[in-house]
């Protein structure tokens, strides 16, 4: 059976890894790189880490606006799919790659599933909720990571196609973080910081807050400045680096679990790091007024502020519960998944 996998942005990199390891002794597995995140050295960086094989095709799709990037990446991907003829296709998480991806397979009646399924934020403005949603409705076979996210898939009538399979992204972290942990890894006074999601970056007013915001704080925050948020940055001629903040280029996997494991806590708007600093053992402050992962925030390890009021307080040494890795429960996530697509 020919399984092909489509991804296009650095956190479905670390999602389709291990789905690539698992598949090697039951399918013919074929990735599929719609370039949504389009700087090839860093997505070699993440295939090399993480010991991907190459994409077959490479779509180049790039960046533009919400419908001009997710028309692009749907002409091509049809395009990819005609050639190949899947008999399964893999879409994960929740980004214009996602819904363009799905929408071209479902249309071309090949049995699509969703790996991530069910996660909401329960706010439509953001693009990705509406991805996510899309999504859902539209493929054959749904991923659940939690328990949380499947009751979300159920309450919205879509039970008999959903599984709860626990987080793939666990199996991808273990890897990856027991190659840091091989390295001497020490906390310093720093805090590991990213900001890209749209609510933070598309207006300026917004982001010239965020920015002056984090220069405030009393610990340096290392900023690992996305694309978008560069991009944004000098089309609203806003200075990074000012402050308590010092800039990096985006990282790949293995630099950005060390930096995490090195640092007091994470500042982000991202999900999966949200994610990655729970499972890490670091707090987080999250600059979003809700989140996809209620888990982290009722144990104390993820706070929403979006006005990061808490900047200027020592919040990483706010009391919290042991951490639970069942939460995520994703050890043999990506087997479930082959196990229940294969069949």
């Amino acid at each position: 059976m020919r399984v092909v996998s489509i991804v296009g942005t650095r956190p479905q990199f670390i999602k389709v890894a291990p789905i690539s390891w698992r598949s090697r002794d039951l399918c013919e597995h074929l990735i599929i790189n719609t370039g949504q995140h389009y700087d090839p050295e860093l997505s070699d960086d993440f295939f090399k880490e993480l010991n991907i094989p190459s994409p077959v095709e490479n779509l180049y799709s790039g960046s533009g606006n919400h419908g001009e990037q997710t028309a692009k990446i749907l002409s091509r991907t049809e395009e990819v799919l005609l050639k190949l003829k899947p008999d399964r296709v893999l879409v994960y998480g929740d980004t214009n790659s996602t819904i363009a991806a799905t929408l071209a397979s479902v249309k071309l009646g090949i049995k699509t599933g969703h790996v991530e399924a069910g996660l909401r934020s329960f706010n439509r403005v953001m693009p990705e909720e509406i991805n996510r949603i899309g999504t859902d409705h539209l493929s054959d076979l749904l991923f659940a990571p939690t328990k949380a996210s499947l009751q979300n898939l159920v309450n919205e009538g879509l039970e008999e196609k959903s599984y709860l399979v626990g987080d793939v992204m666990v199996e991808s972290l273990d890897y990856i973080k027991n190659k840091a942990l091989a390295k001497k890894v020490s906390v310093s006074e720093k805090i590991f910081t990213t900001i890209h999601r749209a609510e933070n970056t598309n207006s300026k007013e917004r982001l010239q807050f965020v920015i002056s915001n984090l220069a405030k704080s009393p610990v340096p925050i290392h900023l690992y400045a996305h694309p978008r948020l560069v991009r944004k940055a000098k089309e609203f001629s806003i200075e990074l680096s000012q402050g308590s903040i010092k800039v990096f280029k985006s990282a790949g996997y293995l630099k950005t679990v060390t930096e995490i494991l090195e640092s007091k806590g994470v500042i982000t708007d991202s999900g999966g790091l949200q994610k990655e600093a729970y499972l890490l053992g670091r707090p987080c402050l999250t600059v979003r007024s809700e989140t996809e992962w209620s888990e982290t925030i009722e144990s104390g390890w993820n706070e929403l502020d979006p006005n990061l009021n808490q900047i200027s307080n020592q919040w990483w040494n706010n009391s919290r519960e042991p951490i639970n890795i069942k939460i995520f429960n994703g050890i043999n996530s990506s087997t479930k998944i082959l196990d229940i697509l294969l069949k």
